[in-house]
């Protein structure tokens, strides 16, 4: 029993234990997420172990600063993204959250790690742009010409910038300069040439990263940036000059003024972009021109006689040389010359003369002599006679009149009658009958020269002409034209007539000549030379039938071979020699039977009357009585009508006659010549069918079936008038034809078919035909039968499709009733329809056409319906129009084919319903503003969106649905409501944007961000929205920083531009300027006469530089030298910003209550930390004597360190007194305090190695503990604010440009 008693109460214990609850524990220690995962995705899951063997339910929550980038479920701790995630370079991605689980009985907490990995987000960012520069033509190749940055703010390769260049306009640049990929540097590749190449060059170059991880990509994404470099060529001296408009002539009058212009040569310098002064000068001496050096005017030099430069030909070539004022790039004067040709132009200043020529040279003469025989013909010169006239003149000056005077002038002339310059002169016989021997022996003439321009005008020359006697009289015949007779075919030898000729010069007496002309003649007939006898050569030749008459000339010649002529006329007389000819070698002629014939046949006799009178008569035949001829005109006739079938069908209706033809000559001769008559059929029978009607059978859907054939015959004989064509002139309606063919051995067949582009059709209202078919012949005599045809029936008909409307239907609807349907039909009467769907094509994407459907949304049905396909839905985002493709076959089709000929289509159009929101596109949602330049209105940041919708259903506006203010000194959050901002919505093509404008002056003293949530509502039912948050960070007006200048404010205005460009170069920030103004203050390092510049330091990423980072940047950059020299920069500073004071009043009754209480209280803290504070500030001192500096980094600077004072300078500064604390009332009371910038305070009492990180600038400073006791005797200083003072004095005197900063935090009362 008491065992029993023991066990239970064992177990009861044992129950008991089990059931208290235990402690949860959080076994996350750290968690890695993607810097760029989106909101509301997977961030990381808190993992904890709960000992209980039942565990009780967990809630889940996370805390710290940072805890708002996170949403956590407090059921499952599953933690995801609440805001984007932003990777800080000053804590490297690392920092902190505070996970807080707890049961029903127990609160755990755990501070773990977050890992923020870096993705590659943002792009290369240039600096210092933009790149212009300015090269030289003649810059050597391989130069560089300048060197691009990009700064990507990424991690690892994705920070790793490549350059290259994209583009160049004009687009040879691409040969001309190339880029270093790693560095940047861009070099001169090509030579540049100001002149003939471009002068300006745009560069498009291209940064692009190394790459990175993304979030939800497998490869790395690269991010790239363009920048554009404007090269600027700069021209050099290295071309000659030019002279313009060349080649240079001109003209100048003799004997002009000496010095007057004749004309002026221009030349430019090449090097367009230099345009050097030009000077002129002649090369080699000139006695005749001058020119001036600075304006290339050439001028008379000397007095000009054209007529003393014969031996140039009256031009003077000048060699001008245009030269440079200045060097070039050789060391030597530029030039170039030219010719310039310059014409001497004459004046009439000499008269003309004469010379023989006889002998050269040409001698000045004034008599000459000359012959020429008597007689001779006009125009002829005379012989012996070499005058030349000259005058030194040119062109109009040289010209004179040549004319002649003297007894014997009328006899001759004289060419030229005008001369210019210079002229042979001949003298021509004028009048040929005045020169006569029998007359004059000789003649006189006189040649004068005129020169009408002057008044000594005219030189006379005397030429006296010899006349030679010559035979000049020809024989002459009595009469002039002989008729003479004589018979045809003459013996040869015949006298025709015996003709002579007298000449009375006596030496041609009996010496005369005959002869006859032209030597053809002499075939027929021949004269004796001595006598004049004329006789027959050839009787044979002489036919009066070939020629009748002969006119040859007898010519008489003398001794002189003067001639005379007389003309014979020699008629030959006939004989009946000649036998009558027919005009044709046949006569043929057509005549239709039953018509009369008439036909002259006609022949000639080339004999003269009687012999040439013709008889014409008939020689007997078969055909020859029933024509008849007239015996004197041929004309031929038949006697009764003619009748083709009465002829033989051997002759083939073809009379032949044989006709004579007899002349009355004695004895007669007679000829004969056929003639042949065709007798021509007519068409006098008609066609006749062989049966008097013709019935037929044939089958529908037969193209070119045959049907049947009818019979016709023609019995005229011809082809001509029997041949039958068949014509179906009645009844057809198109479906048949009918082909003709001979039908042996008389007669013509038609053979009928149907059209073989036609099928006849059963079902048609045509199911017989009465077909009237004609045959005619030639002539158009016809007969006409009928001809039956019925059509046997055939299923051959296809389907068909009728037209259908389009079809309307909204997106997104999901009836179950047929949308539409397809209407087919057939027109034989047992068919059974199908509907097949062949395609579907969709509109797209907003295409303009047809194309491949992503979905199938819509079904066909067997019946032609078409459905909806419900396993999609119709969006009109995706398509807009959908158009139908089916066919239609008849399953009981027979023949032919079974399906529709074409096919059928439905188009269905999609109608747009407001199913989309706006959706606000991924944009940076951080903005930075300057709260003290930001005026009312003016744009802050700016949202866009767009809707998928289209028309009306896309429309929006932007509204502000809330606005909070974080306070970051606070650390509280303000809901403002609908003040501050608002947004004004506009449109930009399909997008809508939003710009947040401030309804009020920002408030410069408070520092925060603002948290503006902007919706986009559609303007149409259901109005749609949605929303986006943005960050406003703002930067207040403790962060102003104050730049001193030893400037004037006009000096610092007109250099503000550059200013900020280094101060944006160095310190990697958009620099906004708020104010320029004098300083009033005089200080030690300030003057009267400076100028303050009043600006902000702004990071892209909502924060500001405070004025202790901005100097010591700027302290440390290649920009602070610039700046200190050019631009006098002498201090910089921060602005005091003044602490907001509590009203007493409002706290007087508080403070009486509680005054003892809180001096009891200090005094207590007094007495217990003074000592321990005067050790604090002790140790503070003595490390005077003793820091020692270790300076890493390329600014060798070294100074003591004070630890604890407000004087420090930029190379020493101690890290842990640049820190944002107010410590104007601190006095190191609360030694113990958690507050860590008094940790940092204390940390003087160690010695503290402190290691800079990679990205701090400032020099590695070890600080060496000092031990208790008093120094030496050197030690000088009791204070440490005269310690360091005393050092800080020694820097400045010895070297140190730095600049010294005032901390009004600290003061000597801390020391």
């Amino acid at each position: 029993m008491e065992g029993s008693v023991l066990l239970l109460c064992l177990v009861s214990l044992f129950t008991g234990a089990q059931s208290q609850n235990q402690i949860p524990s959080i076994t996350t220690s750290y968690a890695q997420i993607k810097e760029d995962t989106p909101i509301n995705e997977f961030a990381f899951q808190i993992e904890t172990y709960d000992p209980d063997p039942v565990p009780d339910p967990l809630t889940y929550t996370i805390t710290g600063p940072k805890a708002s980038y996170f949403n956590c479920d407090t059921n499952t701790g599953t933690v995801t993204i609440r805001t984007p995630l932003e990777r800080d370079d000053d804590d490297k991605g690392v920092f902190s959250i505070d996970i807080v689980v707890s049961d029903a009985d127990y609160t755990v907490s755990k501070d773990i790690q977050i890992i923020i990995i870096d993705a590659n987000d943002n792009r290369p960012i240039f600096e210092n742009t933009p790149y212009n520069v300015n090269v030289e033509e003649n810059t050597a190749l391989d130069s560089v010409l300048f060197q691009v940055y990009a700064k990507d703010v990424d991690a690892g390769l994705a920070a790793v910038v490549k350059y290259h260049i994209d583009e160049a306009s004009p687009s040879d640049g691409l040969n001309h300069f190339t880029i270093n990929e790693n560095n940047g540097e861009v070099k001169l590749v090509k030579q540049l040439n100001f002149t003939s190449l471009s002068t300006f060059y745009r560069l498009k170059i291209n940064a692009t990263d190394g790459g990175g991880p993304v979030y939800n990509e497998p490869n790395p994404v690269h991010q790239s940036n363009i920048a554009f470099a404007f090269i600027t060529v700069v021209d050099v001296p290295d071309m000659d000059p030019r002279f313009l408009s060349t080649p240079y002539a001109t003209t100048v009058t003799e004997h002009c003024p000496v010095g007057k212009s004749v004309f002026k040569v221009t030349a430019i310098d090449q090097d367009s972009g230099i345009n050097d002064d030009i000077t002129y000068s002649i090369e080699g001496t000139d006695d005749l021109f001058d020119i001036t050096a600075n304006d290339g005017i050439i001028s008379v030099k000397s007095d000009i006689d054209r007529e003393a430069l014969l031996d140039i030909n009256y031009v003077v070539a000048l060699k001008v040389t245009a030269t440079e004022v200045h060097l070039n790039i050789l060391g030597t004067q530029a030039h170039t010359s030219t010719e310039v040709r310059i014409t001497i132009g004459d004046i009439n200043d000499n008269k003309p003369k004469f010379y023989d020529c006889v002998v050269e040279p040409c001698a000045e003469a004034s008599s000459f002599t000359a012959n020429i025989f008597e007689h001779s013909s006009m125009g002829v010169p005379v012989d012996d006679l070499n005058i030349r006239a000259k005058d030194l003149d040119q062109g109009d000056n040289g010209t004179f009149e040549l004319s002649l005077a003297g007894p014997d002038k009328d006899a001759f002339s004289v060419s030229p009658q005008i001369a210019y310059s210079e002229s042979p002169v001949q003298i021509m016989v004028k009048n040929s009958q005045a020169v006569d021997y029998e007359t004059k022996t000789s003649m006189v003439i006189q040649i004068i020269a005129k020169d009408h321009n002057k008044a000594d005008c005219c030189s006379t020359a005397t030429v006296t002409i010899q006349i030679k006697d010559i035979n000049d009289n020809s024989p002459t015949f009595p009469k002039e034209v002989y008729i003479l007779k004589v018979d045809e075919h003459s013996p040869n030898g015949t006298t025709v007539d015996t003709i002579t000729a007298t000449d009375p010069d006596t030496m041609d007496v009996d010496n005369i000549r005959y002869r006859l002309l032209p030597d053809s003649i002499l075939k027929y007939f021949n004269v004796d030379a001595m006598t004049g006898r004329i006789y027959v050569t050839n009787s044979k030749l002489i036919d009066r039938e070939v020629t009748s008459l002969y006119s040859p000339t007898l010519q008489a010649r003398d001794q002189a071979n003067n001639t005379g002529n007389a003309v014979l006329e020699i008629t030959l007389t006939d004989i009946n020699d000649q036998t009558p000819q027919f005009n044709r070698e046949s006569y043929i002629d057509y005549v239709k039977e039953g018509s009369n014939l008439r036909i002259q046949v006609q022949a000639t006799d080339r004999d003269e009357p009687p012999n040439s009178e013709i008889v014409y008569g008939i020689v007997n035949s078969n055909y020859s009585g029933k024509f008849t001829i007239d015996p004197t005109t041929g004309w031929l006739e038949n006697n009764g009508p003619l009748d083709r079938e009465a002829m033989q069908a051997k002759d083939n209706g073809q009379v032949k006659l044989n006709v004579t033809a007899t002349d009355k000559g004695s004895p007669p001769l007679t000829t004969w010549v056929p003639v042949i008559i065709n007798v021509e059929d007519i068409n006098d029978n008609t066609p006749k069918f062989r049966k008097k009607s013709y019935k037929f059978l044939v089958e529908e859907g037969k193209k070119a079936e045959f049907v049947g054939s009818v019979q016709a015959v023609d019995l005229d004989q011809t082809i001509d008038h029997n041949r039958i064509s068949f014509t179906i002139v009645s009844g057809s309606f198109g479906q048949f034809i009918i082909q003709t063919f001979r039908d042996e051995p008389d007669g013509y067949i038609g053979n009928i078919t149907v059209d073989p582009d036609i099928e006849l059709d059963y079902e048609s209202s045509f199911k017989t035909f009465s077909l009237d078919v004609e045959a005619m012949d030639l002539g158009s005599m016809k007969d006409t039968v009928n001809v039956e045809v019925i059509v046997v029936d055939v299923n051959d008909e296809r389907p068909q499709f009728e037209p259908v409307a389009p079809v309307h239907i909204k997106e997104n609807t999901t009836i179950t009733e047929s949308v539409g349907s397809f209407k087919g039909v057939d027109l034989d009467k047992n068919h059974s329809l199908v509907y097949q769907l062949v395609s579907t094509e969709c509109r797209c994407n907003g295409s303009l056409t047809l194309g491949p459907c992503p979905e199938d949304w819509f079904i066909l049905e067997p019946t032609g319906k078409i459905m909806l396909n419900e396993e999609f839905v119709i969006d009109f985002e995706k398509c807009d129009q959908v158009e139908l493709e089916a066919q239609v076959v008849d399953e009981l089709t027979q023949k032919g084919e079974n399906n529709s000929a074409t096919p059928g289509h439905i188009v269905i159009n999609i109608e747009d319903i407001n199913d989309n929101a706006p959706a606000f596109e991924t944009t940076d949602s951080l903005y930075v503003v300057v709260s003290e330049t930001a005026s009312v209105g003016s744009v802050i940041a700016s949202v866009t969106a767009t809707d998928r919708d289209s028309g009306k259903n896309r429309q929006m506006t932007f509204s502000i649905t809330n606005i909070q203010f974080r306070d970051d000194v606070n650390n509280r959050t303000t809901e403002l409501g609908s003040r501050v901002f608002r947004v004004v919505t506009t449109q930009e093509d399909d997008k809508y944007v939003g710009n947040i404008q401030n309804m009020e002056v920002l408030n410069i003293n408070v520092k925060g961000k603002y948290l503006v949530t902007v919706g986009a509502a559609n303007t149409e039912e259901p109005k749609l929205f949605s929303e986006t948050k943005l960050e406003i960070f703002t930067v207040d007006k403790s962060l102003k920083v104050e730049l001193l200048f030893s400037k004037t404010v006009a000096e610092v205005q007109a250099a503000q531009s550059q200013i900020v460009l280094l101060l944006t170069a160095a310190t990697q920030t958009k620099v906004e300027v708020v104010k320029i103004r004098a300083d009033l203050a005089s200080t030690e390092i300030r003057a009267s006469g400076d100028t303050v510049m009043e600006v902000y330091f702004v990071n892209a990423n909502g924060t500001a530089l405070d004025s202790d980072t901005a100097e010591t940047i700027l302290s440390n950059s290649v920009e602070r030298y610039k700046l200190q020299i050019e631009f006098g920069l002498k201090d910089i500073g921060g602005t005091v910003v003044t602490e907001k004071q509590v009203n007493p009043i409002m706290f007087v009754l508080l403070g009486l209550v509680a005054g003892l209480i809180i001096v009891l209280a200090v005094m207590t803290t007094s007495l217990v930390c003074t000592r321990r504070s005067y050790r604090t500030k002790l140790k503070a001192s003595k490390a005077m004597n003793s820091a020692a500096m270790v300076v890493t980094g390329g600014d060798q600077k070294s100074g003591p360190v004070v630890p604890g004072t407000n004087k420090y300078t930029m190379e020493g500064a101690n890290p842990v007194l640049n820190l944002n604390i107010d410590t104007v009332t601190d006095l190191g009371f609360d030694e113990e305090g958690s507050n860590a910038d008094r940790v940092s305070l204390n940390s003087l009492d160690y010695n503290i190695d402190m290691v800079m990180s990679d990205k701090d600038t400032m020099p590695m400073m070890m600080i060496q503990e000092e031990d208790e006791e008093e120094g030496g005797a050197d030690n000088l200083y009791v204070e440490p604010l005269g310690e360091a003072l005393a050092q800080r004095g020694k820097k400045r005197v010895n070297n140190s440009p730095s600049l010294t900063f005032s901390n009004p935090s600290l003061s000597t009362t801390d020391l």
